[in-house]
């Protein structure tokens, strides 16, 4: 089928796409492989028995498991961990001092009770808050609270 290729050829030139995105229709190959010219594969094009086929996206599938996974703590191992231990045990020190602050100066100003104080306290240690506007959400969600500042 050599004059198929030479068709595929011309027409991929003139549908302005690779080799491999050019369609020929199989139920009219004898009449594609009869186009000698260029004008006879233009005709063909016109005529829709040679197209071009649709580009291919790049699916997102891989991305969205891996993500859910992530965000269930999966993942994480010391392969995808970036910069080293001493910089990620500082980050870590500096926000749960900050959330630790932030509870404490609540208990100091009566808007939490002692019990909801170090029930909060456990779960900063543990790793539950990422930030002092998560752990104040989740206070006022839980109506841990009178009010916040």
């Amino acid at each position: 089928m050599p004059a198929l290729e030479l068709v595929k050829k011309v027409a991929a030139k003139l549908l302005k796409v690779g080799v491999n995105r050019v369609w020929i229709d199989p139920e009219q190959l004898d009449r594609a492989s009869a186009a000698i010219t260029k004008e006879d594969v233009r005709k063909l094009i016109k005529d829709g028995v040679v197209r071009a086929r649709p580009v291919k996206g790049i699916s997102r599938w891989r991305w969205r498991r891996a993500h859910e996974q992530r965000k269930k703590g999966l993942r994480k191992g010391p392969g995808s961990r970036k910069g080293p231990v001493v910089s990620r045990k500082r980050a870590w020190i500096a926000r749960v001092r900050a959330l630790r602050r932030f509870l404490s100066d609540l208990k100091e100003r009566r808007r939490i009770a002692r019990s909801t104080y170090r029930e909060l306290y456990s779960m900063v240690k543990s790793g539950v808050f990422h930030s002092k506007a998560q752990l104040q959400a989740y206070i006022k969600e839980k109506g841990l609270v009178k009010e916040l500042p």
